[in-house]
């Protein structure tokens, strides 16, 4: 059975794991059905469509990878049983053998080929796996359980690039997303099998007996949309589902106090995040103090996007609005994360000298700037905009607030339109390394290598992203570390972008269920397991 709780990182007064409920074991009939309440819909059900969490985390229900990541994001074996460096470029992959997708077909080394090769390459990708595959050369089977994958050059990272790849059918390699998005594709070799998607609704899957992992406790699991906190936890407290993820913070208290309810809680690899158009000459939600047109951007300046970094008081982030569920940010991962710097620590607010840095910047009497962000998308996402506009406000930036529901926010903030000044975001490093976060949000977008592909900014510093190719070609894990921890302090350094939290994952369960608390904010019924 997993550990109830793994948490990472330690501090006065934040509690990461509560077990507020042991009982019995459940009931042969209570055993076999399981209904967990996600925050977020899944935009797609092509798993190399979107690179999002909610998309991310179904899919690993139904598809494995040849490489999976532990709660703590550390490789484990997955279809892959070993991974062996042959030269500085050539790695060897051993596949697991037995293993079958859930129409009985055999798992080969064919279907690794034909995956690798369709993930970068999905038609209209808002998010594209291609920065994880960007440096393999060719793939080469040896055998049905063996793969020769050359790289272009030294890429240490490739196991860790490849647990971010789930592997289809190699009938599939040419399939458009429809085939996913209408049933035909979604065919696995994960511990559940697919039965049905209603868009914003529910997901329906099936036990995979079969599994080579072994069977999971639950003959059907349904992931259920439910947007609202307060109806996550209604629902809970009804017994209508059996767990809730993304739990209020201003809920956990209360729920410490009620009797059969568990709470599950980690530091999650997600940071919060203002992101700002340095692109673009002038930007559209911008005006100078009287609402008039500036002639030129604020926010390709340095000066200006530091005065609004210490214009935010952390603190009173994490721990009033908040209420302890989330840490101040200074970096682009929390503290023991690989290669983060403990030099580069949250800036303190400092309202005097961000008015004088926005003087010092040509803009004495301040300016006018509307930040956008999602009502939806992680908790009290549309208070902490709130609460940073304020902050600015009183630092000399006129700041407004204009909040939707994600979909609507991403569809808008990234390419081809870029239609914001200043955005509110999120992101989980998906490998748990620091260079994740750095070549998504930070590296010059590069949509023929994957770089900068969440960089809705366009932030683009060629010294950083020569610091950060040296860092993703060296093979010594401490030379790497340096290398990574020299690019984020480059990077904060420019405040490429303002991170403000991290983000506090907390789960809460039913009476007689446990579950592993996941860094990567994952939400997966293999690992809701009955309590004895």
């Amino acid at each position: 059975m997993p550990q109830a709780c793994l948490p990472p990182f330690r501090r006065p007064g934040l509690a990461l794991c509560a077990v507020l409920a042991v009982v019995g074991p459940l009931s042969g009939a209570a055993a076999q059905s399981l209904v967990i309440a996600t925050s977020s819909p899944p935009t797609a059900l092509d798993p190399h469509f979107h690179n999002l969490m909610p998309n991310n985390a179904l899919a690993a229900h139904v598809f494995d990878r040849l490489v999976h990541q532990d709660a703590r994001q550390n490789p484990v074996p997955g279809l892959a049983t070993a991974w062996t460096p042959v030269s500085d470029t050539v790695w060897q992959i051993t596949l697991r053998q037995g293993v079958r997708f859930h129409d009985g077909t055999p798992f080969t080394a064919a279907d690794v080929v034909a995956s690798l090769a369709r993930a970068p390459d999905v038609a209209n990708s808002p998010g594209s796996f291609a920065q994880f595959l960007r440096g393999i050369s060719a793939v080469d089977m040896i055998g049905e359980h063996m793969l020769r994958i050359t790289t272009v050059t030294p890429n240490p990272l490739l196991p860790n690039d490849l647990s971010m790849i789930d592997i289809v059918q190699a009938r599939f390699r040419n399939a458009p997303s429809e085939a996913f998005r209408n049933g035909e594709a979604m065919v696995g070799t994960g511990p559940f099998r697919y039965r049905a998607f209603t868009p914003g609704q529910e997901a329906v899957l099936a036990r995979n007996p079969d599994y080579w992992g072994g069977a999971a406790p639950w003959q059907q699991v349904t992931l259920r949309v439910i947007p609202d906190d307060s109806a996550r936890l209604a629902a809970l407290a009804a017994g209508d589902v059996d767990v809730v993820e993304g739990v209020p913070s201003s809920q956990r208290a209360a729920l410490e106090k009620r009797p059969g309810v568990g709470l599950w809680s980690t530091v999650s690899n997600r940071l919060i995040f203002l992101s700002f158009d340095t692109e673009r000459q002038s930007t559209p939600f911008a005006a100078g103090p009287d609402g008039q047109p500036l002639q030129s951007n604020p926010l390709r300046d340095a000066r200006v996007r530091k005065a609004i970094s210490l214009s935010v008081d952390r603190g009173a982030l994490a721990e009033r609005l908040m209420e302890g569920s989330a840490l101040p940010a200074g970096a682009v991962l929390a503290p023991g994360f690989f290669g983060v710097s403990q030099r580069m620590q949250p800036e303190p607010a400092d309202a005097p000298t961000a008015r004088a840095l926005l003087a010092e910047a040509g803009y004495p009497k301040g300016f006018q700037l509307t930040l956008h962000g999602s009502n939806n998308r992680f908790p009290n996402d549309d208070k902490v905009l709130q609460a940073v506009a304020q902050m600015m406000t009183r630092s000399g930036i006129a700041a407004k607030v204009q909040t939707m529901p994600f979909s609507m926010l991403l569809s808008q903030g990234g390419a081809p339109n870029y239609a914001y000044s200043a955005m509110l975001l999120s992101f989980g490093a998906n490998t748990g390394e620091a260079s994740s976060s750095l070549r998504s949000l930070i590296a010059t977008p590069d949509r023929a290598t994957g770089m900068g592909a969440a960089n809705r900014g366009r932030y683009s510093n060629p010294g950083f992203d020569a610091l950060l190719r040296r860092a993703l070609g060296t093979v010594e894990p401490e030379a790497r570390r340096a290398l990574l921890e020299q690019a984020g302090e480059m990077a904060m350094a420019d405040h490429a972008i303002v991170p403000l939290l991290f983000q506090v994952n907390l789960w809460a369960t039913r009476a007689g269920l446990s579950y592993e608390p996941r860094a990567d904010e994952w939400t997966l019924a293999q690992f809701v397991l009955p309590r004895k």
